[in-house]
């Protein structure tokens, strides 16, 4: 927890894996679409590897793995799923999930604490999120989650989708606070790559979906187990801080005969003598010197 978050005025939170666990939705949508094509159904636990990246990638995938799987040994042939065109696949896929939305999907416990915290302390909040904006928009909604957000952007609202940086730049624009000011919150390696390429300190939670992958491993600036730890993790890191700075030493301001200001660490000496003047000519000298004499301001 190396973050100094005293500067910080504004969040861009994720949403599938970090504030709401919408693998219930994945799975309903995607095996609808698959019955509708008379393939059988894929596990949770290859849709929870295949979530945060769009839902064109979500679909492309499932499709490839389906195709995969039919041609393993001891596996029924599919033939019917070798011949669905993408866009199709995905125009049903789309057709399940505005259906199913938010059925089959919950809040994760410490959401609501950690979001409502920011706001009491005065941060303005975004969702940024690569799920398509007709379905984070009444996803959020429906969940008592939309008030939290003064912006929210779907995977369809740039040319690119995070990890690039696009979208990360663009909502911080749209707050009007600049990215080093302004704190990331995701679950996957997504979000931690495209705020260091905006510029925005990062944290990951710990529950999320990661593409499958630990979370341990991605560069960050803290994990944690819940977003109502945001409000100690932020009193923590301002107290680490705080005792930092109260070991820096100690300088103070020295007005040299020149007129010249220096800074000294606070066991330095400073003799007016050696400076060939008394205090008072230092002094008269250096404010005739800046002009605070002969009635200049």
């Amino acid at each position: 927890m190396r973050l100094d978050n005293s500067g910080l005025q504004a969040a861009i939170v994720d949403l599938d894996g970090t504030m709401i666990d919408t693998v219930g939705d994945f799975e309903l949508a995607l095996n609808l679409m698959l019955a509708d094509f008379d393939s059988a159904p894929v596990e949770r636990s290859f849709i929870q590897t295949a979530i945060g990246q769009g839902s064109e990638n979500l679909v492309r995938r499932t499709l490839e793995f389906i195709q995969n799987r039919a041609a393993e040994p001891n596996k029924p042939a599919q033939a019917a799923m070798k011949s669905i065109v993408f866009e199709t696949a995905l125009e049903h896929y789309q057709h399940h999930y505005l259906a199913v939305n938010g059925q089959a999907s919950q809040v994760y416990p410490g959401v609501v604490q950690g979001l409502g915290h920011l706001r009491a302390i005065g941060w303005q909040l975004a969702c940024v999120t690569n799920k398509p904006g007709a379905f984070a928009r009444p996803l959020l909604q429906s969940k008592g989650l939309a008030g939290y957000f003064t912006h929210v952007f779907g995977g369809d609202a740039f040319a690119r989708k995070k990890p690039d940086p696009l979208p990360i730049l663009k909502a911080c624009q749209a707050l009007g606070i600049p990215p080093a000011r302004t704190l990331v919150i995701g679950d996957s390696s997504n979000d931690a790559l495209a705020a260091r390429a905006a510029g925005c300190p990062v944290v990951l939670v710990t529950y999320g979906y990661n593409h499958g992958q630990p979370i341990s491993a991605v560069d960050c600036d803290a994990r944690l187990g819940s977003l109502s730890q945001l409000q100690e993790w932020k009193a923590q890191t301002s107290a680490a801080q705080a005792k930092a700075y109260k070991k820096r030493p100690q300088q103070r301001l020295v007005l040299q005969p020149s007129g010249r200001q220096d800074l000294l660490p606070s066991s330095a000496s400073f003799s007016f003598q050696s400076a060939g003047c008394l205090p008072s000519q230092m002094l008269s000298s250096a404010l005739k010197n800046s002009g605070s004499l002969n009635g200049s301001p």
